[in-house]
């Protein structure tokens, strides 16, 4: 028996208004239903405004006196980032949100009318029918340094995609004008390569230079790790380029612009970074995770941001099931079919833990004992990718009793924890 689908059956009372909310960035439609789905008013829209908001709470005050009703609860979709403001007014007036996934809103929607058409006006009415019937989630907003961090996060994210981009165009910028270049600098962003790109970034520049001009800008800023020697090289390689000869002014205005994004992105990443590891500080729990071997900083407080305070699981499985880790399988009479993971859940947060799980089978060796183990076990050996979200789920587990139970991380326990038929545990 589903347990807590009951849970959520018995939240919806005979006292209880129903409320159906279909999000958009503007106006929301809003229709509202007693428990056992009779509606009590019409089709009600209201502005994403403090003025919509306000005339809403009006609209819920009358159906509540005329239908006698004493509790409300409202429920819509997560559409994008629409229902931030509708969630926060309404969790600061004290009226449940619950949320319902779209997925079901599209495939319930026929049940009333038997009619594929989507409407503002009809999806309030399915969503209100899937609450009625316990088909909801009740939303996790973060609050204090969980808030904080989700945002940060999200952040580091969004620069580090961004600087990667950056990072693409220049190597573009230097295959087109300069493709002898990566011959002398393996990359184009040690100071040493940086300081010949803001100066003299043609090949035409550098063999006015020579090689000694060459060398006497890296004396300038003081570089000790270059010399006449790879001045040398880099005059030899621009005598010889090939690269594209015309339109070089806009190029090197280009170069100058890509360098200054580089410089502005590397930047905010440093403060964001620096953000970040103050929040974690704040947490306890994470100083204990960050002396596994493996995990770092951009790990723990990625993972963190998805999942906000990890005291409000009640168990290691919720986090897996949140992550769209839950193992699932399609069987029927005789046949079984195969088994696999759901995923069905929050998507960064099982990229977050599969990237983090890699470095661990490489570089940890309780880990990477435990991947072995997995993949070469007599029996039900698992693929290397279906033992990588073994690890994945182990992770879960240990993050969990640390940052719940303030224990102490130990390799022992965690290798003595997998069970080995006939097989010596390693010590």
């Amino acid at each position: 028996m589903n347990f807590n689908q009951n849970n959520k059956i018995n939240q919806v009372k005979e006292e209880t208004i129903v409320i159906g909310v279909d999000i958009a960035s503007e106006i929301h439609y809003a229709r509202a239903f007693d428990w056992r789905g009779i509606e009590l008013d019409k089709v009600f829209k209201f502005h994403n405004s403090e003025e919509g908001f306000y005339r809403f709470y009006a609209w819920l005050e009358k159906i509540k006196n005329r239908a006698s009703k004493t509790d409300i609860l409202v429920g819509a979709e997560p559409t994008g980032h629409y229902w931030f403001s509708l969630g926060e007014s309404l969790k600061k007036n004290k009226i449940k949100l619950v949320l319902v996934n779209p997925f079901h809103v599209k495939r319930s929607k026929e049940l009333d009318d038997n009619h594929p058409s989507k409407t503002d006006a009809k999806d309030p009415k399915t969503i209100a029918k899937l609450v009625i019937e316990g088909r909801f989630n009740e939303p996790y907003m973060p609050e204090g340094v969980y808030a904080e961090l989700r945002i940060a996060t999200v952040n580091r994210i969004r620069i580090t995609k961004e600087l990667s981009m950056i990072k693409n165009r220049m190597e573009r910028w230097i295959k087109c004008y300069f493709p002898e270049y990566k011959k002398v600098f393996g990359a184009f962003d040690g100071a040493a390569s940086l300081i010949v790109l803001e100066n003299s970034p043609l090949p035409k520049d550098l063999v006015e230079l020579g090689a000694e001009g060459i060398n006497q800008l890296w004396r300038q800023r003081k570089l000790r790790a270059v010399g006449i020697k790879r001045a040398t090289s880099l005059y030899n390689a621009a005598k010889s380029s090939v690269g594209v000869t015309q339109g070089l002014e806009a190029a090197k205005l280009e170069l100058r612009m890509l360098l200054e994004d580089y410089h502005n992105k590397v930047k905010q990443y440093e403060i964001i970074l620096e953000m970040i590891e103050r929040l974690c500080a704040e947490i306890p729990g994470v100083d204990k995770i960050l002396e596994i071997k493996g995990i770092g900083l951009v790990t723990i407080s990625s993972f963190l941001g998805e999942v906000g305070d990890i005291r409000r699981f009640d168990s290691p499985k919720q986090i897996q099931k949140l992550a769209g880790l839950a193992l699932k399988e399609s069987s029927s009479g005789k046949h079984k079919g195969q088994t696999t993971i759901s995923k069905r859940g929050r998507k960064r947060l099982r990229a977050i833990l599969f990237q983090a799980a890699m470095p661990l089978v490489g570089k940890n060796k309780e880990f990477s004992s435990i991947h072995h183990y997995y993949t070469t076990r007599k029996h039900n050996p698992l693929k290397k990718k279906q033992s990588i979200v073994a690890i994945c789920c182990k992770l879960i587990r240990v993050l969990f009793a640390i940052l719940t139970k303030n224990e102490e991380y130990s390799a022992q326990r965690l290798i003595t924890d997998i069970r080995r038929p006939n097989i010596q545990l390693a010590a």
